[in-house]
């Protein structure tokens, strides 16, 4: 990555009750000198010749770092496994080991506590259960994302990259915004560094082909 390129941001979330809130995203990521990826504002790299999935995970692959929102809204855009797209994004991002940041609502964290509480741990236990027309969850597949980005299957000793900050305002998640990406220049510094360990792992695993 050249020294002169911006760092690029892909803003990943679903759209509908946060519009406001993108925005602000938005103007606080370009201010701090990021190139920001987000479909909210058109901004994201699309080809004529991929569908709308495609263009999206391409985009998670291609950026620098992934911010992700977590909202009580699952979105739309599901593949042929049911699965939205903003879900999609998120795996991918986990896949790849992408330096991510993440948010999730605080009606997502609060369902998930509850339903635990009840007897409906994981995703097969709320796979008992029959989610009613409401104006909190609209999927309980949004929980289904937040333990995948908390890596609530791995043992705790095993989980890095599982931070996910909770929020209940666009003032929270404006703040955590500012907090993790103002500091254009260590972020920068923890990209490279990054990427440094990535292909040092990747030497050692093609080392390891050669000489079994």
């Amino acid at each position: 990555m050249e020294s002169s390129k911006k760092l690029t941001v892909m803003v990943s979330s679903t759209v509908y009750g946060i519009e406001e809130l993108l925005d602000r995203i938005y103007t606080l990521l370009t201010a701090f000198g990021y190139e920001v990826w987000m479909s909210h504002k058109g901004t994201m790299p699309v080809f004529s010749n991929c569908s709308a999935f495609d263009n999206c995970i391409a985009g998670v692959t291609n950026c620098d770092l992934f911010l992700g929102l977590i909202t009580p809204h699952y979105g739309s855009g599901k593949d042929e496994d049911g699965l939205s797209i903003t879900h999609q994004e998120l795996r991918k991002a986990i896949e790849l080991n992408k330096p991510r940041w993440l948010l999730a609502h605080d009606y997502v964290v609060y369902a998930r506590s509850l339903l635990n509480h009840l007897g409906y741990n994981g995703e097969d236990g709320r796979r008992q259960l029959s989610l009613r027309k409401n104006q909190i969850l609209d999927d309980l597949r949004v929980i289904d994302m937040y333990e995948e980005a908390i890596l609530s299957q791995k043992p705790l000793q095993d989980r890095q990259g599982n931070w996910v900050q909770k929020f209940r305002s666009d003032d929270d998640a404006a703040l955590f915004t500012l907090a993790q990406f103002s500091r254009y220049q260590e972020v920068e510094a923890f990209v490279h560094e990054n990427l440094r360990d990535s292909a040092h792992i990747s030497q050692i695993i093609h080392d390891k082909g050669e000489h079994p």
